[in-house]
């Protein structure tokens, strides 16, 4: 992988590794995963831009740092965590289905325990994640808050990719192309 998109985030130099896609097309790839200094200026940048929510909600896994670094900057105890499978401890949780993923090309799905279906009710979510790029995931995301019980009050993202760029619904801090 030596070709590399280069973006700035809020101050922060990154370079992107370009991959190919099942699909024919590439992608700047964007991973938080094991860059500590990337994801807590990510974090803390996304929560100087997050107002009015009770709660956060991050799809996993690479919304679980980036969210834990928000929570802790905007003084939040706990997050809810849609899970892509369920797990053993969320027999008593709910579930839904979403659109293909943009990298994998198959149906997706969301799981969340009943902790945080009892953490979501009734409040002011935002979404937190990583990357919004067809919107299918957030759709996801805001179908799941729903579901639970909660109100989506924003959602915010580090990058928007592509066409995503023009959502007046949504909160980013940088955009990146689909090449």
């Amino acid at each position: 992988m030596d070709k590399v998109f280069k973006v700035d985030i809020c101050g922060y130099q990154a370079s992107l590794p370009i991959i190919p896609l099942p699909s024919g097309i590439n992608i700047a790839f964007f991973n938080l995963h094991g860059d500590q200094e990337l994801t807590e200026h990510c974090g803390k940048e996304l929560a100087k831009r997050i107002s009015g929510c009770d709660v956060l909600i991050t799809a996993e896994s690479k919304g679980l740092q980036l969210t834990h670094v928000v929570a802790r900057e905007l003084g939040m105890k706990n997050y809810a965590v849609a899970r892509k499978s369920k797990k053993l401890y969320m027999q008593d949780g709910i579930w839904i289905s979403y659109g293909a993923s943009i990298t994998t090309g198959k149906v997706q799905e969301f799981h969340i325990s009943k902790r945080d279906i009892d953490l979501i009710k009734g409040k002011k979510v935002c979404i937190v994640d990583d990357v919004i790029s067809t919107g299918e995931s957030l759709e996801g995301l805001e179908n799941l808050v729903e579901k639970a019980g909660g109100i989506v009050t924003q959602k915010a993202f580090v990058l928007a990719e592509g066409d995503s760029k023009n959502r007046k619904d949504v909160t980013f801090l940088a955009t990146i192309p689909i090449l």
